[in-house]
C-alpha cells in the first residue's frame, strides 16, 4: 500500500510538473512601445535610457513572469495602430482603458487609477478654475453639467492645449469645443512649452503627468480646477497587447497582481508620483 501511495504521489507530481510547463510558455523577447516623453510615467536621459514608473514596472513584470525585453521609443499618435500591426507586442505609455480602444486592442489588469484635470498660467486670465480639486465622475449627471458649465464660463474663447489621439484630446472635443479653441500637440512637452509661452491658456492631461511637471515649474503654473474620471476618460491605465493573446495577458495580469498585493506597484507610485496611484487589490 505504501509503495502503490509512493506511485500515485511521484504521477501526481509529476503531472502538476508537466502541467506548469505547459502554462510557463517562452515569450522570447518582449518588445514594448513607449513615448519616452511622459514623465514620470516615462522618459528619456540625455544618454538615451528610458526611465520611469512604467519601465521600473515593466523590469518587475519581467522578472515576475520570467521573459527578457525591450522598451523601445515611438511616437504616440501611431502607438496603437503600430501594435496592431505588430511592430511591437504591447504598449506602456498610460494608455486609459476605454471601449473604442478595446475594440482593436486587448488590455491587462489596470495598473494606476485614472483622473484629469487642468494646468493653468500662474498670473493668467484662466489663473484658478473653480473646482478645488473635486474629482467629478462621469455617471455623476448633476455633477458633470455643474463642472462643465462652469469651465465653459472661464474657458470661453480660450485656448486650450492637449496631446492629439489622448482621452484628454476626446473630453475636451466633447465638453468644450463649443467655446474654446482645442489645439493638438503631437507630444505632451510641446503642450506645456506653448503654455510657458503663453500660446495658449490651459493644459489637459491626466493628473499624475500634471503634478510631475508643476512640481518642476511651481513658481509659473498652476494644477487647478476639476478633475475628471470616466466616461471618455475611462477608468485607468493598463498594459496595451494585440487581440487574440491571452497567454501573454495572463502573465502579465498574474505579474501585476501579485505586485498590488505585496505592495511592490505602490512603492514604485510612490517613489515617480510622490503619492500611491496603484488600484486596490
Amino acid at each position: 500500500m505504501m509503495r502503490k501511495g509512493l506511485f500515485t504521489a511521484s504521477v501526481g507530481m509529476l503531472l502538476l510538473a508537466s502541467s506548469a510547463l505547459v502554462q510557463a510558455k517562452d515569450f522570447g523577447t518582449v518588445k514594448f512601445a513607449t513615448e519616452a516623453a511622459y514623465p514620470p510615467f516615462n522618459q528619456s536621459t540625455p544618454g538615451g535610457k528610458i526611465v520611469g514608473y512604467e519601465p521600473d514596472m515593466v523590469a518587475e513584470i519581467a522578472k515576475r513572469a520570467g521573459f527578457k525585453y525591450e522598451i523601445v521609443a515611438q511616437k504616440w499618435s501611431g502607438m496603437i495602430p503600430g501594435l496592431v500591426d505588430g511592430k511591437y507586442d504591447a504598449v506602456i505609455d498610460a494608455v486609459t482603458v476605454t471601449p473604442k480602444r478595446e475594440e482593436v486592442v486587448d488590455f491587462s489588469r489596470q495598473y494606476t487609477v485614472s483622473i484629469s484635470g487642468f494646468v493653468t498660467l500662474k498670473g493668467s486670465a484662466v489663473d484658478t478654475l473653480p473646482g478645488n480639486g473635486e474629482v467629478v465622475l462621469a455617471n455623476d449627471e448633476a455633477g458633470m453639467t455643474k463642472s462643465i458649465d462652469a469651465l465653459k464660463a472661464k474657458f470661453k474663447g480660450k485656448t486650450i492645449a492637449v496631446q492629439v489621439a489622448t482621452i484628454q484630446a476626446d473630453f475636451l472635443n466633447k465638453y468644450l469645443a463649443d467655446v474654446a479653441t482645442i489645439r493638438t500637440y503631437q507630444a505632451g512637452p510641446e503642450t506645456f512649452a506653448d503654455l510657458l509661452n503663453g500660446r495658449v491658456d490651459a493644459v489637459m492631461a491626466s493628473r499624475t503627468n500634471l503634478n510631475a511637471y508643476v512640481k518642476k515649474h511651481a513658481d509659473t503654473v498652476n494644477s487647478t480646477g476639476y478633475g475628471f474620471s470616466g466616461g471618455v476618460l475611462g477608468q485607468g491605465s493598463a498594459i496595451a497587447i494585440q487581440k487574440n493573446n491571452p497567454e501573454l495577458k495572463a502573465a502579465l495580469d498574474s505579474a501585476l497582481n501579485s505586485m498590488i498585493k505585496d505592495g511592490t506597484l505602490k512603492q514604485l507610485s510612490e517613489k515617480w508620483f510622490g503619492e500611491n496611484v496603484a488600484p486596490a487589490e
